[in-house]
């Protein structure tokens, strides 16, 4: 499955490979690098556009370097949602790799690999691909409407970044 999503200051592509483990994103800012990985490292940045726009975030723990870790609680109407995992690379304004578990499901531990590409005349491309422990893992976490949630928390990125 690919799908996009065209506005008027960004596309965002979800690549689900059949019979493949990943996820892959890719969506454009209009933003410079050092803004859009500031955005990923920063908690109290972060907690302002991750995920949908019915969920609020708390930082629980939040070293972002390589070799820290981090944890945080999604809350929304149905309740209370934990993550945590560790920073295993944190190359400034290029490149943050992750481990990323869920509380919900403990023993489905996710890789993620985000790159950020300078395009030029202040934009960002942002490439990030999540690898999953299984099949099962990957569909199950597509079905939880991962894409609604990216795609929310991306356009309030990009809205972030605008205002500064």
């Amino acid at each position: 499955m690919t799908t996009t999503n065209d506005t008027d200051y960004s596309t965002l592509q979800l690549d689900v490979p059949e019979g493949i483990q990943t996820v892959s994103i890719t969506r454009d800012f209009a933003a410079t690098p050092d803004k859009v990985f500031r955005a990923h490292i920063d908690p109290e940045l972060f907690v302002k556009w991750c995920g949908p726009d019915s969920i609020t975030n708390t930082i629980r723990e939040w070293d972002a370097q390589t070799g820290g870790k981090w944890s945080y609680v999604s809350t929304d109407d149905d309740g209370e949602y934990g993550f945590f995992g560790s920073f295993h690379e944190v190359r400034e304004n290029e490149r943050i790799v992750q481990t990323f578990t869920f509380e919900g499901f403990p023993d489905a531990v996710n890789l993620e690999i985000l790159t950020l590409t300078d395009l030029g005349d202040g934009r960002t491309r942002l490439q990030s691909t999540s690898v999953f422990d299984s099949l099962e893992s990957r569909d199950g976490m597509v079905a939880s409407g991962m894409e609604h949630g990216i795609r929310e928390g991306y356009d309030k990125l990009e809205k972030m970044l605008a205002e500064g």
